[in-house]
């Protein structure tokens, strides 16, 4: 774990699950009505990079042009991923004369409006970061001076991000502060002021961010997993934030690997569909050397069959081929961009999920969470498909239609089906 997650980590205040979980009784499970947040936008899970799981704060203009650029030659751009957004710690630490955000003068002595315009040259997208409470994340923890969060400075900072050309907003909630009704307020908040730019904008909460809870708690206690937010933000983060770990021990009063978030996701109830995603955390892939190729493959695999927004971590510049390979998958991405509904467990264990997808087929995911390959049978009932199997990460037909599927998985790994 690198130095500024270890901090921010640590900067989490705990509280307890009971005070959590009464504020979730006193509020209906949606938060914020049946109408997307933001009208215009994500028809499907957003896609793209952000530069927080690799760069933390060290950020400035030529970090993230570079990024931009190789989200281009990549080909990652034309597989989908459009959204560069600039996370923590770009601001100066003090808002201006008229109460105004401002950039860091040496981190992107150009301004943001700049670099938006330099994204948008580039048919990319401009995603920028702030947060709900009184300071960031970053100044939460105290690795970043000052206290620039958006909370009562909404229309101010809407109507900026609007001036810069910002495509999407990440409002983290940054605050040990836990009434879920204050964050709703806070939520709302910016919902409307972004509303009232007129410009179409992805609105992303992390209403998790800065409550930490006992190790033993539920994980449905915290807020972005124990209410639909749906009507609030266009994506709404399930859990705590994610590591490059298969799994912690730590719960959700820390950072959470990608078995635990997966788990999380199978029961997760919000209403998610066209402008209102579950989002399950950026993706580690390519992020450091913790998760095995295998395991990577699982987190693309776990988040398509979710229908969650797909945000690349990894350093693009220094991107090898296979991990360029596993981000551009097109029968995992096609899964991942199907609008209808996510996809539903159908064993005990809930590691084989089955998606009916949009054209009549149906995606299946079997996940092998120990570290032994394993033989696994799929039962055609069970998962209401008795057509030809195509393994999706190979684009091969591997069984024919009412055939028996009996399938070897490596460990750590996710088969991906598509049947019919």
């Amino acid at each position: 774990m690198t130095t500024h997650r270890l901090r921010r980590a640590a900067s989490a205040l705990v509280v307890s699950a009971a005070v959590v979980s009464g504020c979730a009784t006193a509020l209906p499970h949606d938060l914020g009505g049946s109408a997307p947040a933001i009208a215009g936008v994500a028809a499907t899970p957003p896609m793209g990079w952000n530069s927080w799981n690799t760069f933390g704060c060290d950020i400035d203009e030529t970090t993230i042009r570079a990024q931009a650029d190789a989200l281009v030659s990549s080909g990652l751009a034309a597989a989908g991923y459009r959204y560069v957004v600039v996370d923590d710690c770009w601001y100066t630490p003090t808002r201006d004369a008229g109460g105004r955000l401002t950039a860091s003068s040496s981190r992107f002595p150009s301004g943001m409006a700049a670099l938006g315009a330099y994204l948008h040259a580039r048919g990319l997208r401009f995603g920028i970061y702030a947060g709900a409470s009184d300071r960031t994340c970053a100044q939460l923890s105290g690795t970043y001076p000052g206290a620039t969060g958006s909370r009562g400075h909404e229309a101010t900072d809407a109507a900026t991000f609007a001036s810069w050309g910002v495509d999407y907003v990440k409002y983290d909630w940054c605050s040990s502060e836990s009434d879920v009704g204050d964050q709703r307020d806070a939520f709302v908040a910016m919902r409307d002021a972004i509303r009232a730019t007129g410009r179409p904008m992805v609105y992303s909460i992390n209403p998790n961010s800065g409550i930490a809870l006992p190790a033993d708690a539920d994980t449905a206690a915290v807020p972005g997993a124990a209410h639909d937010w749906g009507g609030v933000a266009t994506m709404t983060r399930l859990t705590n934030d994610i590591t490059a770990q298969w799994s912690t021990s730590a719960g959700v009063s820390g950072y959470q690997g990608v078995l635990d978030i997966a788990a999380a996701s199978a029961s997760a109830s919000a209403d998610t569909r066209s402008g209102r995603w579950l989002d399950l955390d950026m993706l580690e892939i390519g992020v450091g050397t913790a998760l095995t190729e295998a395991q990577q493959r699982s987190q693309l695999a776990l988040w398509a069959m979710a229908g969650s927004p797909l945000i690349a971590g990894n350093d693009l510049t220094r991107m090898d081929p296979a991990t360029r390979s596993l981000l551009s998958s097109p029968g995992i991405l096609a899964i991942d961009q199907d609008t209808t509904a996510p996809a539903r467990s159908v064993s005990a264990d809930g590691l084989t999920r089955t998606k009916r997808m949009a054209d009549g087929t149906t995606a299946v995911s079997v996940t092998n969470s120990s570290a032994d390959a394993r033989t696994v049978t799929v039962d055609r009932s069970a998962v209401g498909a008795q057509g030809a199997v195509t393994d999706l990460w190979t684009g091969r037909q591997i069984v024919d239609a009412g055939a028996p599927i009996r399938i070897t998985v490596a460990g750590g790994d996710t088969a991906m089906l598509r049947i019919g």
